[in-house]
């Protein structure tokens, strides 16, 4: 029996240490509240409301510095679709990394902040003629070839000499157990002809090869496998015409945590691991090692990310577990309709001292996949009002939010050493109707 047991009321100052899911700079604070780069949360939603993203710049920023550290300058591209918007751009540019952009969007709010356009890449299995214009416009370091018909485009439009990467795929068993990946494949000699096509055209320069393992890798040998395919590839090429490429990208798909026994990739062991076989493999083709490069998006910012909400309301299911329904839900979290997610969450602005029982927290929407947390263990007094913050939500939340419903959108907050910077406003209904032109009387 613990203390907390024998004498019920300590468990109103004996919080759970946080898990490792939570933001570097999460702490529990007096009278319940969670404080997240030095800012109370129960504070943030009273003045900002609810569903509220907070996003800790230095977790964020920390997280730069341990690729950096890991795998070098000029070696660690952020992908953006993880989540941008300016300010984020700016930490990911004053720490050092490059930027795979997939959209001319994305590299609009890359370059709006003053992101080096040199330092960009751009990729996409179907970039848009608006993309490439972009992508020209702007001068980026490369493109990233991912299919034939892509190149006959670029031939035609690219600028002399613009530089690009040919995505391949090599492994046959991907992370996930279903290939859906875009890129050339190896093993059916789609690789062998783009490389081919890109040589003959004067106005393309292939100076590397890019890859994609899958999502949520947290196996070394994953990687592994691909790194032998692909160097076994460009072995051949340089044999048969002459390629010898100066940059490998292996992607990035590194696992994070989203709750306690989840597995994540173990970074610093990974990159010497990967290092060593890349040089290896090259050794024994006689290859220059190729400059190694990752492009991570999830694992920089995941973490960093925390969403608040408020209860709405509180029941039971069939199974007799409580149901908490929250003010959001699919449209601001959408990891868990759309890839299964399982975060953690705990409640936040006051001291309770009831035991905890197994609990769903659902959102708004009346839909069967609104799902915010599938099971999770919260107090048996929660109740509406009371502020619930779920964790690991920086990546793919805000840049997956929608207006299902015709809700508004949440703020984005950065926090950091006791103060609070909003990167991106809460949508407004103006900001909904201003879209939505119909005029009565109008055809």
């Amino acid at each position: 029996m613990t203390l907390a047991e024998i004498l019920p009321s300590l468990r109103t100052s004996l919080r759970a240490p946080l898990e490792e899911v939570w933001p570097a700079t999460a702490s529990w604070g007096a009278h319940g509240d969670l404080f997240v780069g030095g800012v109370g949360l129960a504070e943030v939603a009273a003045r900002y409301g609810t569903p509220t993203y907070l996003l800790d710049e230095t977790d964020v920023r920390t997280h730069c510095r341990d690729y950096l550290a890991a795998f070098g300058r000029d070696n660690v591209a952020y992908t953006a679709k993880a989540l941008l918007t300016r300010g984020l751009a700016r930490w990911v540019a004053e720490e050092g990394l490059r930027l795979y952009v997939g959209s001319a969007g994305e590299l609009r709010v890359a370059l709006a902040a003053g992101f080096p356009a040199d330092r960009i890449v751009l990729y996409g299995s179907a970039k848009t003629p608006e993309d490439l214009t972009a992508a020209y416009a702007a001068g980026v370091g490369a493109i990233v070839v991912e299919s034939i018909g892509e190149i006959t485009r670029l031939a035609a439009t690219a600028p002399p000499g613009q530089r690009v990467l040919l995505r391949v795929i090599g492994a046959t068993d991907p992370a996930d157990g279903v290939d859906r990946r875009f890129g050339l494949r190896i093993a059916s000699g789609d690789a062998a002809a783009a490389v081919a096509r890109i040589v003959a055209q004067p106005r393309l320069n292939l100076v590397g090869l890019d890859c994609s393992v899958g999502h949520q890798v947290s196996r070394f040998n994953r990687y592994e496998h691909e790194l032998h395919v692909v160097l076994d590839f460009l072995a051949a090429m340089r044999a048969r015409h002459g390629v010898s490429t100066t940059e490998m990208n292996l992607g990035g798909g590194h696992a994070v945590a989203y709750s306690g026994g989840d597995p994540s990739l173990a970074l610093a062991a990974f990159a010497g691991r990967i290092r060593g076989v890349l040089r290896l493999v090259a050794e024994r083709h006689d290859l220059p090692v190729p400059r190694l490069t990752v492009s991570p998006g999830r694992a920089i910012v995941s973490r960093a990310g925390v969403t608040l909400y408020h209860v709405v309301s509180v029941t039971r299911d069939q199974e007799g577990r409580g149901l908490v329904a929250v003010d959001g839900g699919m449209t601001d979290c959408p990891s868990g309709a759309l890839c299964g997610a399982r975060h953690s969450a705990v409640l936040v602005g006051r001291p309770t001292s009831a035991p905890s029982v197994p609990t769903c927290v659902v959102g708004r929407h009346n839909d069967v996949d609104d799902v915010v947390v599938p099971t999770l263990a919260l107090p048996s007094d929660i109740r509406p009002g009371d502020l619930l913050a779920v964790a690991g939500t920086g990546a793919y939340h805000h840049s997956r939010a929608s207006n299902y419903h015709l809700v508004s959108r949440p703020p984005l907050l950065a926090v950091r050493d006791g103060r609070v910077n909003t990167l991106v406003r809460r949508e407004s209904p103006e900001d909904l109707l201003r879209r939505d032109v119909d005029e009565p009387g109008q055809s």
